[in-house]
């Protein structure tokens, strides 16, 4: 394995990671400057900050997750069950995302706003099957590392 690779791909994680806490933050700062520009982000400033905020929570959680997963790769030892509740954390984040855009729709329908209802969605449906695949794969482990 490219070690050199999944050092580069774990730090652009950690920067993401500090980057969408700062931009989660805010986030209420930054609504207030942009409804000066778009009237949207004034009449709905209140649930449109909340939306966001939460959205950028379960993000970050979702980044964590693969901060931690990154860890046990590094580790030399990615298939455990510590990855595959990983795989079903990062799961119900997205599908927590796509649902606050669908809220986020009653107050800013946008068709890139559908995209991300649409990509969140399947990327939960990808974290539980791929979940579903390291779990077979702990077992398999498992059950080799008990053969001697």
């Amino acid at each position: 394995m490219n070690q050199r690779l999944v050092r580069f791909t774990k730090g652009i994680l950690d920067l993401m990671f500090g980057l969408g806490l700062l931009v989660t933050l805010s986030v209420p700062l930054l609504f207030k400057w942009v409804g000066r520009y778009f009237a949207d982000f004034r009449t709905y400033y209140v649930p449109q900050t909340v939306l966001y905020m939460l959205s950028g929570v379960a993000s970050l959680l979702i980044i964590l997750e693969l901060r931690r997963m990154f860890a046990t790769v590094l580790r030399d030892d990615a298939f455990v069950m510590e990855n595959v509740n990983s795989l079903h954390r990062m799961a119900w984040c997205s599908f927590v995302i796509a649902v606050l855009s669908i809220v986020r729709l009653l107050y800013a329908p946008t068709p890139a706003t559908f995209v991300v209802v649409l990509v969140f969605f399947i990327a939960g449906l990808f974290s539980l099957v791929l979940g579903q695949v390291f779990e077979k794969a702990v077992q398999y482990k498992e059950e080799n590392d008990l053969t001697i």
